[in-house]
């Protein structure tokens, strides 16, 4: 659990204006009155009302709720993806909501493992290259080695037969095991994910939910938005939302 945290700040190194700070003992992420409007008419639609919450590392963190209850957008302001408008987010000390685009992705690649659900894989790259293409970037290995790893973590999802197929050509469970693989390329400290078997057979999420709970093991942070009642189940906390606040 200690080498989980010296490698992921050290893997990133804030600029001079962006001081990175511990701002709770426990908490490994930790969310300070969030709030998140999407611009539009008659002021803009507010997603996220005040969001505040600590999620300890090692957790494993289900977060439920109706179609626009504020849950994706929760995901991708954990993650960098997208910008809050008011509060502050600190993930393993860092200071998200301070991230630039540029930074927020430096940070991501080495720290975050992220499952879209819409998958965002390459179309014109292989399975496998979709695969290692979070150690390409984050510069991790040989090539040898990133190839290997990424063999390993399709096996692992039983899809390494298709490691040399392009996304086209495998079905869509499939390519969300590919998407899942992608993920912990970097076996970074925090995974995150969007319905991330919601194109799965059981049997296939079964597999995905074991993969979660060893990750879990391991000293990583997993969150989860989902419907599955089952995965909510295996899930140490679950967390639901109403109308861009907490239930």
């Amino acid at each position: 659990m200690q080498s989980s945290q010296t490698n992921s700040t050290n893997l990133f190194t804030s600029p001079a204006n962006v001081q990175q700070q511990d701002t709770s003992a426990d908490a490994f992420i930790r969310l300070v009155d969030v709030v998140k409007v999407y611009p539009g008419r008659a002021g803009g639609v507010k997603a996220l009302k005040g969001i505040s919450l600590e999620i300890n590392r090692g957790e494993f963190l289900v977060i439920t709720g109706r179609s626009g209850s504020g849950k994706t957008t929760l995901i991708n302001l954990l993650t960098g993806l997208d910008h809050l408008t008011s509060g502050e987010i600190w993930v393993n000390g860092n200071p998200v909501h301070k991230f630039n685009e540029e930074q927020a992705a430096s940070w991501r690649g080495k720290n975050a493992g992220v499952v879209f659900q819409s998958f965002h894989l390459i179309p014109t790259l292989t399975v496998l290259q979709n695969v290692t293409l979070p150690m390409d970037f984050a510069g991790r290995g040989t090539i040898r080695q990133r190839q290997e790893r990424g063999l390993a973590l399709l096996k692992q999802l039983e899809i390494e037969t298709h490691a040399y197929k392009l996304p086209s050509q495998v079905s869509g469970g499939q390519q969300q095991r590919i998407a899942i693989a992608r993920s912990l390329a970097n076996d970074s400290p925090l995974l995150a994910a969007d319905e991330p078997t919601g194109s799965l057979d059981s049997s296939t999420a079964q597999t995905v939910v074991a993969i979660f709970k060893e990750l879990v093991k391991q000293g990583k942070t997993v969150v989860l938005v989902t419907h599955d009642h089952d995965l909510a189940n295996e899930a140490d906390r679950v967390l639901t939302l109403n109308d861009g606040q907490i239930q």
